[in-house]
């Protein structure tokens, strides 16, 4: 059966647990959107989508060439 929470959702929520499991702390980054979408064989824009999700939500933000990071609390 498949889930009602759509994809981008779901890989949002995965990072967001890791995220609060502490396995990426502060400013630490997380695996670039080329190595999220080789993992779990979604399409970029789905992995972009829930990136953006995450920015949005304030978890994340992301550097011109450099990456995604974790935002500091505060």
């Amino acid at each position: 059966m498949r889930s009602q929470v759509p994809s981008y959702r779901q890989l949002a929520d995965r990072i967001a647990e890791a995220i609060a499991a502490g396995e990426y702390g502060p400013d630490d980054p997380i695996p670039s959107l080329r190595t999220l979408q080789q993992e779990t064989g979604l399409a970029m824009a789905t992995v972009q989508h829930a990136i953006s999700v995450l920015r949005t939500e304030g978890l994340v933000y992301s550097v011109s060439g450099r990456g995604t990071f974790v935002r500091p609390p505060g």
